[in-house]
């Protein structure tokens, strides 16, 4: 497989060069894709933390997978370019965290996915749920789950106007002001990659937080979406449960999420407050997560947290999960 040149960025849904992470793609059989990726050796965002920058973080690996869902429904299916996509759920954990070690050289990454399930209705396939595995040389880096759907412009449009109507919002949000949190407290560095507000704790030791949605990010929002994407539900998360890890005394700064499984049941709207909650953190635990908007219940997820340069990542293990725009 290549690794000279990206995948054209519209075929992975992204309007900056930089934020293609493909670089090739083959079918081996009818359930089996191979697809290559290169993984920056610093990227503003995935690589923004507190703690060493010796290993790259499994989000980003995550996201190149995520990229994949769309190459494997546009390049095998036939999927139209104009459609729009749902993620249904995400899950990954970290087999082998020695294969995501970096050095001075970008990363070379080959991703096979297998198609596990395809679902249906009476017009034909409408989506499908891959299994990821991620291999740096012959380690295997993440092990990943999603689920998807696809649709057509119009009924997008349908859908949309019509759930938001019946919310008394008009047709294009604006994103609510919330102030962000210090970016020391969710083991960040750089105020911009920040996507929750002050975290507060609860009666019952839960820490709880607004979600930020900032239009302007030029990774989260790397093109305008009408509604808060999954990936910065899946950070907010992890913000979330990092600070609280971090007030419990659990982990260091220097946290990382080792293992996710989440599960997206409706849209989150931009233009009303998100709130986001975990339970009290507990060692060894997963932390439980979930996103709640005019009291429902959004999106839910479990999240292990270790700390990179102490933790045995090798015993991670994420539950397996499951409506979200890619």
């Amino acid at each position: 497989m290549q690794f000279t040149r990206t995948l054209p960025r519209e075929l992975v849904h992204r309007a900056a060069i930089a934020e293609v992470f493909l670089t090739d793609v083959e079918r081996h059989s009818e359930d089996e894709v191979l697809l290559a990726a290169q993984l920056p050796r610093l990227h503003a965002f995935y690589d923004d933390t507190l703690g060493p920058r010796t290993h790259h973080d499994p989000l980003l690996l995550l996201e190149a997978c995520r990229q994949s869902i769309f190459v494997v429904a546009h390049h095998y299916f036939d999927v139209p370019l104009g459609h729009k996509f749902l993620l249904r759920s995400v899950a990954f954990e970290v087999p082998d965290p020695s294969a995501l070690a970096r050095d001075d050289n970008p990363t070379e990454t080959v991703i096979g996915a297998r198609i596990e399930h395809r679902f249906r209705d009476r017009m034909g396939v409408t989506g499908l749920r891959l299994g990821f595995t991620a291999t740096t040389g012959a380690r295997e880096a993440l092990l990943a789950r999603i689920d998807y759907r696809w649709m057509a412009p119009g009924d997008w449009t349908r859908l949309r106007d019509g759930q938001r109507a019946e919310l008394g919002l008009p047709p294009t949000p604006v994103a609510l002001p919330v102030p962000r949190v210090d970016p020391a407290l969710v083991g960040r560095r750089d105020p911009a990659n920040t996507v929750i507000s002050p975290p507060h704790t609860t009666r019952d030791g839960a820490r709880t937080a607004r979600l930020v949605a900032r239009t302007g990010h030029p990774v989260l929002y790397d093109h305008w979406v009408d509604h808060v994407p999954a990936m910065l539900e899946l950070e907010a998360f992890r913000q979330l449960a990092v600070n609280a890890a971090l007030a419990a005394g659990v982990v260091t700064p220097t946290a990382t999420a080792i293992g996710l499984a989440a599960r997206f049941r409706r849209f989150a709207e931009m233009d009303l407050p998100l709130q986001c909650r975990t339970a009290p953190a507990l060692p060894g635990s997963d932390a439980g997560c979930t996103l709640h908007q005019l009291g429902t219940l959004v999106t839910d997820a479990r999240i292990r947290l270790a700390d990179r340069h102490t933790a045995r990542l090798s015993d991670a293990s994420a539950t397996r999960a499951t409506h979200r725009s890619a």
